[in-house]
């Protein structure tokens, strides 16, 4: 099997970007307006928005890991922090120099005097930092720089016939070709772990996918949810499912047929190429912010029911499952697979056409979630639940 031609920029760890940003990351919900006010003033500088105040409580580590990883996602090229000053946000930026990934800046209120000075010199420093970006030039890049994020959200009766299958073709072909690729939402492959524990490289991992699903399960319990029960959502059902586990399968085909290499916890970085499961939430937003932090560069979202989510420093590829909503919404959607369903395209053909997209994409080429502007970022808390 040939490889495509891939350009990339290259990282100082090894790792590969498709994106050159500058990442505003404000650490303290009382600056992420003035983060947006810097990203609608320096051209394709990018912001998270959140609601952490600084706060230590039982999820201050899941916090933290993700602020230090999203900080050193391989499409930055130079990370901006904006803090108030404590020794809280001090902890999280020496977590992340650890890392070592990314060029990263402090800008503090404390230091600035005002808010009005610090939006100043943050603009003052994206502008320099944009323009030292602008002069690098992509590179070859082997097809193991890929670090793919698998995603699906607003599933209907076709995403387990059309999109998702159809991803599942190509993210087999790239890891058979060397690159990475990471199916998520916990929640959504309850009924079908058995089935992708069955793939493990070995017995061990799969045994930590069947772990790893029974401690959600443990947990939702806990709190006295039957998440069986009160699953699939009315999205779904208004979609045509009718079961957690009829979902659960159409939503575990998005990882192909490769064996799983290992289990991730949310947010930790895959060791090795090949196909992974990570622990995440099944709510989009934070499952994507998991797979940045996690070092993903590029991921492809199937949707039956038009999310118009995207991520923060991820290029993420909307994929329509049915070609009524793919037409309506044109304006979210890069490529309707809905093609499948209507005879015109065969399975193999679309599978095809998302590795292309995906190619494209890491090329340079912009998705309609960034062309959208949608740089969605959500903070995942478990607030303290026994696991």
């Amino acid at each position: 099997m040939s490889a495509p031609q891939l350009l990339g920029y290259p990282r100082s760890d090894g790792r590969w970007g498709f994106r050159n940003h500058i990442l505003l990351l404000p650490l303290h919900q009382a600056l992420c307006n003035t983060a947006r006010e810097i990203e609608n003033s320096v051209f394709s500088a990018v912001a998270v928005s959140h609601d952490w105040s600084g706060e230590i409580d039982s999820d201050f580590e899941r916090i933290a890991k993700v602020f230090a990883g999203i900080a050193n996602n391989p499409n930055n090229f130079s990370t901006i922090f904006l803090t108030i000053g404590t020794e809280t946000e001090t902890k999280i930026i020496e977590r992340s120099r650890v890392l070592g990934a990314t060029p990263l800046h402090v800008l503090s209120l404390s230091d600035s005097g005002s808010m009005a000075h610090l939006l100043t010199s943050a603009i003052a420093l994206a502008s320099q930092l944009k323009e030292a970006a602008n002069k690098e030039s992509r590179v070859l890049a082997p097809v193991s720089a890929i670090v793919l994020g698998l995603e699906c959200g607003g599933s209907d009766a076709y995403s387990g016939i059309t999109a998702n299958p159809a991803l599942g073709l190509a993210s087999d072909r790239l890891v058979e070709l060397g690159a990475t690729s990471i199916l998520g939402e916990t929640m959504e492959i309850l009924g079908s772990e058995h089935l992708l524990a069955a793939r493990a490289l070995n017995p061990a991992v799969g045994q930590q996918i069947i772990d790893l699903v029974a401690r959600y399960e443990r947990s939702i319990n806990y709190e006295g949810i039957d998440i069986r029960g009160a699953q699939p959502s009315r999205g779904n059902i208004e979609g045509g499912l009718s079961t957690l586990e009829e979902k659960s399968l159409g939503a575990a085909k998005k990882a192909g047929s490769a064996p799983f290499t290992g289990v991730l916890e949310y947010a930790d970085h895959p060791t090795a190429p090949g196909l992974y499961f990570m622990d995440t939430p099944g709510h989009d937003i934070e499952q994507l912010t998991g797979f940045a932090a996690a070092g993903v560069n590029i991921a492809v979202f199937t949707t039956g029911r038009g999310t118009p989510t995207g991520s923060t420093v991820i290029p993420t590829i909307k994929v329509a499952t049915n070609t009524q909503m793919g037409s309506v919404l044109a304006d979210l959607i890069d490529l309707n697979a809905g093609t499948i369903a209507d005879g015109s395209q065969s399975l193999e053909e679309v599978g095809s056409l998302i590795f292309d997209k995906i190619i494209e994409v890491a090329n340079g080429r912009q998705t309609k979630a960034e062309l959208g502007a949608h740089h969605e970022f959500n903070l995942s808390r478990l607030y303290g639940s026994t696991l």
